[in-house]
């Protein structure tokens, strides 16, 4: 269950493919190349529990990457490309990397960086080289592409997830100690529901440094099936992929669900889909409109579940318990869903309170020891902070977040961050960011602010407070539009009833999330 295994019974197997250049690594090469990264993690002291972190685009040696990592047994975060050099520096500073590695396509964060990361030991760039970095593809090179001599322990990710007060935090795993080859609850789920096998290939559209395309596709080549990587999501391309490559198995957002159903009814029927046996969603809820038509265009090989990067708990729903169940995200299979309301206690069926999880796996936010306990009430039980209520049959059906996340096109976005950046400007007095309704992406990121000057309220005013915003964050972070107000509605005390702006937005949506 790792490469190392199909290498030695069928190295010349495709273990990835890029979509748009059609490069392929096999399995013998991607093996061999992990095998050599872990030798180095070797040579400059890192043992196991050591922490590596890398940031870059969807990249032929991406995966060599994790599974180096893997191999000796380290903790490993995949940073989102798309991060602001002040946001990078904080999650390499966080997590504790002492190997940083990233591409010449991040040269300008890459450079940004060296300064505020002082606990990194060795950092490397792929493609080139920049001032405070060497050569990956030299030192790598240097290393044997033989096993470590020793009982190898898998490593585990240690991924970031955005935070309620700001800053983003990692969601640690436990120590690793599992041998190498155990499969991981990924994989187990994954040989179960979706049918994993060695003759799989997989389509792949979306970032690599997120959960899901990361954990799926390692799980992918730990049954020994083919990943097929998408550099960007293209709606067409995607479909030319699914018949070029005999696609079986995919996962996907909803807005790429979107962008697909809009092509026009040439491009739509040019493809032959027939090669795919199941079509996963999550990452964000699903309009009921485009979920039902994906179903009568693909058939039921949609599948559906609703988790988080903390592995708490896993709930999944088929096309037909969707179909017997409109709007469901489906039931719990990994740990007991719990709906419950402010005083902590479980509430009946049919009403509605935050989701908790017990039973599911046991996780820590890094150095965040708060926010850790927050997510836990008396009974042990953990939440994403989402709201929710469950039907007769043990379905669950998402109406809110508790947290007031807004998930922009599959991309989870905590609006405090954005407030945090915003509030600091001269011109801002006060400011409250939320989710609003949009067509293809589900949400949009919007800002409501009252200006120090209500006269300079309009157009100027709100492209300088984006250019502003995106200053200091990714751009999927910040609002694509500004609100102004005389006044935002906040209490006495200074709390702001974010909960009335949001009502405004949605006025004429059943739910607040879609």
């Amino acid at each position: 269950m790792y490469p190392g295994a199909h290498a030695a019974d069928r190295p010349d197997a495709p273990a990835v493919i890029m979509g748009g250049t059609g490069e392929v690594i096999t399995y013998a090469e991607l093996d061999a190349a992990a095998n050599r990264l872990a030798h180095l993690y070797r040579s400059l002291g890192l043992g196991v529990g050591d922490h590596v972190a890398f940031c870059l685009e969807n990249h032929p040696r991406y995966y060599e990457l994790l599974w180096g990592a893997h191999y000796a047994g380290l903790y490993y975060t995949a940073m989102s490309s798309r991060l602001t050099a002040e946001e990078a520096a904080y999650i390499v500073d966080d997590c504790g990397a002492k190997v940083f590695i990233t591409s010449d396509a991040k040269r300008d964060v890459a450079s940004a960086i060296v300064a505020d990361t002082p606990q990194v030991q060795l950092r490397l760039m792929l493609d080139g080289t920049v001032d405070g970095y060497e050569s990956y593809e030299e030192l790598v090179a240097a290393q044997p592409a033989t096993p470590l001599d020793e009982e190898r322990v898998a490593g585990k990710d240690m991924l970031y997830s955005s935070g309620t007060t700001g800053r983003p935090k990692g969601v640690k795993p436990a120590m690793p100690s599992d041998p190498l080859a155990t499969p991981t609850s990924v994989t187990g789920g994954a040989q179960l529901l979706f049918g994993y096998v060695p003759e799989m290939v997989y389509l792949s559209p979306a970032p690599l440094y997120h959960a899901a395309p990361l954990r799926f596709t390692m799980a992918v080549h730990q049954v020994g099936g083919t990943v097929v990587v998408m550099e960007h999501f293209d709606a067409a391309e995607f479909l030319q992929l699914v018949e070029r490559h005999h696609i079986t198995h995919t996962q996907v957002v909803p807005t790429m669900f979107v962008r697909m159903l809009k092509l026009d009814d040439a491009t739509r029927a040019a493809y032959d889909l027939s090669s795919l046996q199941v079509a996963i969603h999550a990452a964000a809820p699903c309009p009921a409109q485009v979920k039902r038509a994906m179903i009568e265009w693909w058939g039921p090989i949609i599948h559906e579940y609703y988790a988080g990067t903390e592995g708490n708990g896993l709930v999944y729903c088929s096309s037909q318990d969707w179909l017997d169940h409109p709007g469901t995200v489906g039931r719990a299979l990994l740990g007991e869903v719990h709906i419950c309301g402010e005083d902590g206690e479980e509430l009946p069926v049919g009403e509605e309170g935050t989701v908790y999880f017990g039973g599911g796996a046991d996780f820590e936010y890094h150095n965040d020891p708060d926010k850790t306990a927050g997510a836990r009430n008396a009974k042990g039980w953990s939440t994403l902070g989402d709201v929710g209520r469950l039907d007769e049959d043990g379905f669950l059906y998402l109406t809110d977040r508790k947290a007031y996340m807004i998930i922009t096109g599959g991309v989870n976005v905590y609006p405090q961050e954005a407030e945090n950046v915003l509030a600091m400007h001269p011109k801002v007095h006060d400011v409250a960011v939320l989710g609003v309704p949009n067509e293809d992406f589900g949400e949009e990121v919007k800002a409501v602010v009252q200006p120090v000057d209500m006269a300079e309220a309009g157009p100027e005013l709100e492209r300088e407070l984006i250019a502003y915003c995106r200053e200091h964050l990714a751009d999927v972070k910040c609002p694509r539009s500004v609100d102004f107000r005389d006044e935002l509605p906040r209490h006495p005390t200074g709390k702001l009833y974010k909960r009335l702006l949001k009502d405004e937005y949605w006025a004429d949506h059943q739910s607040k999330i879609i």
